[in-house]
């Protein structure tokens, strides 16, 4: 058709870092004003050079924090659908986040056990959303499959009162890091992250537990910020993971950059993505690593 053409014609850098490497399936929420959900994810990743497949779960006009809006439930059959047409080949890696159904994430559950299959060694992060602060967000139904999908994840970004959920712990119980160590653990998974973890008077941490290790990535602490910050740093993590670095860097360079956005929001009640996207990559500063395993 007369008038367009590809962008590699007029930009073959960017087409070959954009199609040398398979796209990332994520499966996450879609507001239409924000940068929470499916959205943060897709524009962190891609500003690092990752090609992305979006499955949206929920369509949304904002995060429900801001009132209430419609809410659309996508079709659980179109999240294999999109995926089989868009990736039919091997992904890098699978990011989902936050499921509106029960069959949403069983459809997410069918798609990591396909993607075992044609990239064994594709990472898949499980962020799941269920709950904060003492309360659920979702169903019962809903979050008991996204513990399954939790236990078939290479890693898993909770937070305290979703790590004490798929733990099977009692949230009161979880007095310390070394508590939150040993639900990590207990997840049998390769990789946890437990954010909104313990740390001195004034500061907030990032918990990373594997297997041989245990290590906390330590910031300030913001009496407010815009919400997106877990989905923010999910995808930062999945993106510098894929980029080569080990846990603890990647964690430091995600967590880094996510305290440098909730610097630049202020008081606002979004994450300013679009203004601060040169800290996806830049040095980690503002943050300190905290060793527990004596490493």
């Amino acid at each position: 058709m007369r008038g367009v053409f590809p962008a590699a014609i007029f930009y073959p850098r960017f087409a070959l870092r954009m199609y040398d490497r398979p796209p990332v399936l994520l499966v996450n929420s879609l507001v239409s004003r924000g940068s929470v959900g499916g959205r943060a994810g897709l524009f962190a990743l891609q500003r690092m050079g990752i090609p992305v497949v979006f499955l949206p779960t929920v369509l949304l006009p904002w995060h429900p924090g801001h009132g209430p809006g419609t809410r659309i439930a996508v079709e659980p059959s179109l999240i294999a659908d999109i995926a089989g047409s868009l990736a039919p080949g091997a992904a890098s890696a699978c990011l989902t986040g936050y499921f509106g159904t029960r069959g949403q994430v069983d459809a997410a559950i069918d798609l990591v056990a396909n993607l075992r299959v044609a990239a064994p060694t594709a990472p898949v992060l499980c962020d799941p959303v269920v709950g904060d602060a003492g309360h659920f967000y979702i169903g019962a139904g809903i979050r008991d499959r996204v513990r399954a999908l939790a236990a078939v994840a290479d890693i898993v970004t909770p937070n305290r009162f979703e790590i004490a959920f798929l733990a099977g712990r009692d949230p009161a119980q979880l007095v310390d890091n070394a508590a939150l160590t040993e639900a990590a653990h207990s997840l049998g998974r390769p990789e946890v992250i437990v954010t909104s973890a313990f740390a001195d008077e004034g500061e907030t941490a990032n918990l990373l537990v594997t297997p041989d290790q245990a290590a906390l990535v330590v910031h300030r602490a913001f009496a407010y910020a815009p919400h997106g910050t877990g989905d923010i740093l999910a995808a930062l993590y999945l993106g510098h993971r894929l980029d080569g670095d080990d846990p603890v860097e990647a964690l430091t360079r995600a967590a880094a950059a996510t305290v440098r956005l909730v610097e630049l929001a202020g008081n606002a009640d979004e994450l300013p993505l679009a203004a601060g996207q040169g800290e996806f990559l830049a040095p980690p500063l503002g943050v300190r690593v905290v060793r527990l395993d004596g490493g």
